[in-house]
């Protein structure tokens, strides 16, 4: 019998930002994110969605 593929996700991620910051505010914003059970990329996903959100006419 043939194997099911898997449905994909509607909403691929399938672009990487690489940023450059200090060790130490890396480490203490992954630290805080994971202490308030979230992820830094969820963080740092839902800061560019506000962000566009917010500033969407100027574009």
């Amino acid at each position: 019998m043939p194997e099911k593929k898997k449905p994909r996700k509607k909403h691929l991620k399938d672009s990487q930002l690489i940023i450059r910051i200090k060790a130490s505010d890396r480490d203490r914003f992954v630290s805080l994110c994971d202490s308030l059970d979230t992820s830094a990329a969820r963080e740092i996903r839902r800061f560019i969605r506000d962000f566009l959100k917010e500033h969407e006419d100027q574009s």
